[in-house]
């Protein structure tokens, strides 16, 4: 029978004093705060699709914490919902409707323009669908190495600049309403494949040859412990929180 295995941890980093980031594995949230140690979940691949996704609170804008939360619930609660393109597309829509809701709307309020990035995906019995809006990434890896399959949200980056904190689309993050534009794609389900989910945190201060070099050499909680502790020895300068998805099938 197949399965996901989700090895995921999150934590604020070495120099940020509170932890923005969120993230959803299937029904399960862990919402601005911080795991000690990477949890492994495994679900059964059955007729219904398990979602996993990571936020990461906009630094410099009010409430980062409260809008990855919101964000990770609401993806959360939909659940196996979640079963095509068009219902994600909508999901994302609508969760970005509820952010600028709940910072107030029209009103200016003390959470006016927060917001968050989103990055996951939906594995289905067939396929996956990635999705992201902003800067959170998802990679998928195997022994061609480390690629990335989401599109990052930011403007072009200057000769010899390798990263920026700007962002061109969120959920929410504006005083007044716009609507998003999610990246969504389908690609087909391959048993032993994985799947890199992470905020900034991970992927600012780690290059991706060092990223495709970890995962090489370790799996699951092991993998996701070390590519954390690749970006606490490059200072940890954000939060960081990564989710390694792992589809297997027990008659392989």
């Amino acid at each position: 029978m197949a399965y996901v295995a989700v090895s995921a941890l999150s934590h604020p980093g070495l120099l940020r004093e509170r932890n923005e980031d969120s993230l959803a594995v299937g029904p399960w949230t862990l919402c601005a705060t911080v795991t000690e140690n990477p949890q492994t979940l495994v679900f059964p691949l059955g007729e219904h699709p398990l979602t996993v996704a990571v936020a990461d609170g906009l630094g410099g804008h009010p409430g980062g914490h409260l809008a990855s939360a919101l964000a990770v619930r609401s993806i959360a609660a939909l659940g196996p919902a979640l079963d095509s393109e068009d219902a994600l597309r909508d999901a994302l829509q609508d969760c970005n409707r509820a952010l600028y809701e709940a910072a107030g709307g029209d009103q200016d309020t003390d959470l006016t323009a927060m917001g968050t990035t989103i990055a996951g995906l939906v594995v289905r019995p067939d396929s996956v669908l990635i999705f992201n809006v902003g800067d959170s990434r998802v990679f998928a890896h195997s022994s061609d190495g480390l690629r990335q399959v989401s599109v990052d949200d930011s403007p072009p980056l200057h000769p010899g600049q390798r990263t920026t904190s700007m962002v061109t689309q969120c959920l929410g993050g504006s005083p007044g309403y716009r609507d998003v534009e999610p990246h969504i794609i389908a690609v087909p389900r391959t048993p032993g494949e994985r799947y890199l989910l992470c905020s900034d945190g991970l992927t600012d201060p780690v290059a991706p040859e060092a990223l495709d070099a970890i995962l090489r050499e370790h799996d699951d909680g092991r993998a996701a412990f070390e590519l954390w502790r690749a970006a606490i020895e490059e200072g940890g300068p954000d939060n960081i929180t990564v989710a390694l998805v792992r589809i297997g099938d027990d008659d392989a």
